[in-house]
């Protein structure tokens, strides 16, 4: 992984800190810039906070809040290493002002914590998914993910807010996407790329937000068409 250090942070070299399974689940900086593009355009302009319920080390974060979209980005993180190379990370990045960090399981501090923001927030989440093993599996079972399943991670997220937005693994089944949205809407996903090749895509699912596709995007075979003032 060491060598795709710069398509994971480009300012590498000013002192990016890492932990040991960051290096495969960090989003590389330009499908990060993009997720953070698509989701503060799709985003209505009453939601003004950003939650990042699984930041690791900040490479969602840092963009969303570069974004200049969001009034507050909130950021959560079990590992409390990763948080401390987050918060390093985003200094280097000049956004360590935009972000707050919280120690701790997401779900129980968007409940006990975050509840009074539920009306303004979207809730952004790249949840573990047991590793880079999931690459061998022809079709992703969101069912199975561990240690999150996608009925419990949406089934926790809608207690709190409708605008969600999910990043999966690039062989998602999208049946049990669209199986799993409460949405009369189809749910929206977008396959990213980088370097000219879908071995570095993922998946954004998201629901109840205005997710458009861009201008010139071509869907792989498969896949379908802050605070109150």
């Amino acid at each position: 992984y060491y060598h795709q250090r710069y398509s994971l942070f480009s300012r590498y070299d000013d002192g990016i800190l890492m932990t040991d399974t960051a290096w495969y689940g960090v989003t590389p900086e330009p499908v990060a810039n993009k997720v953070a593009q698509h989701v503060a355009e799709g985003a209505p302009a009453s939601k003004t906070v950003l939650i990042d319920c699984f930041a690791g080390v900040g490479g969602n974060t840092i963009a969303f809040a570069r974004s200049g979209r969001w009034k507050r980005i909130y950021a959560i993180e079990k590992d409390e290493d990763a948080i401390l190379c987050g918060k390093h990370n985003a200094r280097l990045y000049g956004v360590d002002s935009l972000i707050s960090w919280f120690h701790g399981d997401c779900f129980d501090i968007i409940k006990n914590e975050l509840k009074p923001l539920d009306q303004y927030s979207v809730v952004f989440a790249s949840p573990p998914w047991g590793g880079p093993g999931y690459s061998t599996d022809p079709i992703f079972n969101l069912a199975t993910m561990q240690p999150y399943c996608l009925d419990g991670i949406l089934d926790s997220f809608r207690q709190f807010t409708q605008g969600i937005a999910l990043f999966l693994p690039r062989t998602s089944d999208l049946k049990q996407l669209a199986n799993a949205s409460h949405s009369l809407e189809k749910v929206k996903a977008i396959h990213y790329c980088m370097e000219g090749a879908s071995k570095i895509g993922f998946i954004i699912a998201v629901e109840r937000l205005n997710l458009y596709e861009p201008s010139g995007f071509v869907p792989p075979t498969g896949l379908p068409s802050a605070l109150p003032s």
